[in-house]
């Protein structure tokens, strides 16, 4: 690649992370691949933006992950048995 294309790129690339869009690389079976690009264009149209987001984050979370202990803590702790048994094991002679 040319040195003036090179620039072009990153001008261009500059450009939209100025506008807060992010360039992403997916790789996905061939049969979802227009399943992909069809939620992509929901997202990036003005009209359909709002409601595709609305089902996306209702079906998938918020995805916003904050580390081991955000993650253990949103943890469902239902049916979890959290006390132990307070057993020393067997007797040894010495």
């Amino acid at each position: 690649m040319t040195a003036m294309r090179k620039d072009a790129v990153s001008t261009y690339r500059r450009r939209l992370k100025k506008q807060g869009i992010v360039r992403l690389e997916v790789q996905v079976r061939k049969d979802d691949a227009l399943l992909v690009k069809g939620v992509v264009s929901a997202l990036s149209d003005p009209g359909r933006e709002s409601e595709a987001r609305a089902l996306l984050r209702e079906r998938f979370g918020a995805g916003k992950a904050k580390g081991l202990k955000a993650l253990l803590a949103s943890a469902p702790l239902e049916g979890i048995e959290l006390e132990r048994d307070r057993d020393f094991g067997r007797d040894v002679d010495l």
